[in-house]
């Protein structure tokens, strides 16, 4: 079995990108995108630990959730495949024909559609039960590969950072700024950084799919911001975020996707713009990765 634990170096690179020049305020980002081709961004870090729990444990297969388009499935399909487990993905709604669930078939994992109402359940007591029965041993990773889990792997993106400040002629930072999920990636960097440095987390799904209070449950109420960045619902993509993205890919050479990162990065600007930083500040931007999700919309 390979070893998932030597986590692959992520660059640091500058952001050069006129509105943050013009709100005096320097930017790196931080490429998890760049990690590799199929355990992509954030999604190595989130589940390093998930998968160190299930070698110690010897089990012999992973159980995961996600939609059709999930880029936490994949990256866990993709894992499954690499360092010898085998996976199970629990998917929302009906069956689909995506590049994503294709990618799930050709990397082998058993695919079970539970419909809505039986994806809304997955929080409630008792929702793993019928699938430890039917995978006896198996590792069950909630949602976006979260829960403590989750965020103590993502510690480590801070320390990758930190490494290569002098790189950038940096001496220190005064925050981040990432886009939010579940939550788990901001909890983590949360931890790393113990109140040393504001963690922002623009959050790209509504309010009331309780990030807030997964974040608070993990690491209490301080440490971080959060900001809407949904614009006005999970995986709604507009003509102005979309424009945004094209122009911005234009000007930076940066990727982006429309679900996670993009709607970050808007939502920096529209911050940037009213204020938020005083001038001079130096922030990390986390690009979280997904690219492969962007087959759902492009």
């Amino acid at each position: 079995m390979a070893d998932f634990d030597c986590l692959p170096i992520a660059p640091l690179q500058p952001l050069p990108i006129p509105w943050l020049d013009h709100a005096r305020i320097q930017a790196a980002v931080l490429r998890l995108d760049l990690i590799d081709p199929l355990i992509s961004g954030n999604k190595w870090f989130k589940l390093r630990d998930h998968l160190i729990q299930a070698k110690n444990a010897q089990a012999p297969g992973l159980i995961g959730l996600g939609g059709n388009h999930s880029n936490h499935l994949h990256a866990l399909a993709a894992a499954g495949k690499r360092f010898g487990f085998a996976t199970a993905g629990l998917l929302r709604g009906h069956p689909q024909d995506t590049p994503t669930v294709r990618d799930l078939q050709a990397l082998g994992m058993h695919l079970h559609w539970l419909g809505y109402g039986g994806y809304r359940a997955r929080n409630e007591p008792g929702f793993w039960a019928p699938w430890q029965a039917r995978y006896p041993g198996w590792q069950c990773i909630p949602e976006g590969g979260g829960g403590l889990a989750g965020a103590q792997g993502c510690r480590l993106i801070v320390e990758q950072a930190q490494a290569q400040l002098g790189a950038l002629g940096w001496d220190d930072y005064d925050g981040w700024w990432l886009a939010a999920g579940t939550g788990t990636t901001l909890a983590g960097l949360v931890l790393a950084e113990a109140g040393r440095r504001q963690v922002h987390g623009a959050l790209a799904v509504p309010a009331d799919h309780g990030v807030a209070q997964t974040v608070a449950g993990l690491v209490g109420e301080s440490g971080y911001q959060l900001h809407d960045a949904c614009r006005g619902g999970f995986a709604r993509i507009d003509p102005e975020l979309l424009a945004f993205i094209e122009r911005t890919e234009r000007d930076s050479g940066l990727p982006l996707e429309a679900l996670y990162t993009g709607k970050a990065l808007l939502a920096l600007r529209e911050h940037a713009e009213a204020g938020l930083f005083a001038p001079g500040s130096r922030l990390i931007f986390v690009h979280t990765g997904g690219l492969q999700g962007r087959r759902g919309y492009l």
